[in-house]
């Protein structure tokens, strides 16, 4: 198997075709129903058809899963208890964690709270799945000795600002997600060798931050002009993610003069 694979076609139809049990980990930001354009089609389904499609790629994504695997899965407001009653009760996953992307950008409303975050639902395929926690630490904001000085979970409320349009990494598609927001989840539920799958690749992060963390990756993308994209970003030149948890650059205030002298403990 090639390291990197695009598969143009349907997600559903595709993912049929991928053999059960095969999948360490699934990252998946399907159409969230909401009437954005991507190119060729558009994001708007009755509301019993879009839970028709949900049930249908999500079975097979169950399929695919290794027992020891995880599956991510964002979605919008509209649509998230319907897919977490999908992969809860309907098929079976063990949920893990509801997690939140926070982001500093975001369109503005004068009637109403404007949107700062998306959802992100994480379920295991079994209890004995994949979780390396010391893959994603982030820097602790004070020093005390009862903490893990290698870093702290970083919970599950995640802040990364978006791609945004000035920025020279963005692609031309609607819902580019930002690279280390995928970088935490392919750390903390792989190890590098491993077989990653992107039913929707949209504008390819899942395969760009898995060529960079050694992993094996298939995205799916119906858009032929997306494909494009995707193998153009494939290709450039590696200067590191598009962005960063702002955590990542703090260093624990009060340390004492004598760490790292052997005398802390």
């Amino acid at each position: 198997m090639e390291s990197i694979k695009i598969i143009q076609g349907n997600a559903i139809s595709e993912l049929r075709q991928f053999k059960s049990d095969t999948v360490d980990l699934i990252i998946a930001d399907p159409p969230y129903n909401l009437g954005k354009d991507y190119g060729n089609n558009h994001d708007l389904k009755g509301f019993d058809e879009y839970l028709e499609f949900s049930f249908s790629w999500l079975q097979e994504a169950h399929r695919i899963l290794k027992p020891t695997g995880t599956i991510y899965v964002f979605m919008g407001v509209r649509f998230i208890s319907y897919l977490y009653d999908i992969l809860d009760r309907k098929l079976g996953l063990y949920f893990n964690s509801w997690l939140t992307w926070h982001y500093t950008q975001g369109m503005g409303r004068k009637k109403g709270f404007s949107p700062r975050h998306d959802d992100i639902l994480m379920f295991n395929k079994s209890e004995n799945f994949k979780f390396r926690l010391d893959h994603i630490r982030v820097p602790q904001k004070y020093f005390r000795k009862r903490n893990n000085m290698s870093g702290a979970n970083p919970g599950d409320v995640w802040s990364f600002s978006h791609v945004h349009y000035s920025n020279p990494e963005r692609e031309n598609h609607p819902t580019q997600k930002p690279e280390a927001l995928i970088e935490r989840m392919v750390l903390a539920s792989s190890d590098e060798g491993d077989y990653v799958v992107d039913p929707f690749a949209g504008s390819g992060t899942t395969l760009r931050v898995c060529q960079q963390l050694q992993r094996k990756c298939d995205g799916i993308e119906i858009n032929p002009e997306y494909i494009f994209l995707i193998k153009n970003r494939l290709n450039k030149n590696f200067e590191g993610f598009d962005s960063i948890d702002p955590r990542m650059e703090r260093v624990p205030r009060d340390l004492p003069e004598k760490i790292g002298t052997g005398n802390l403990f």
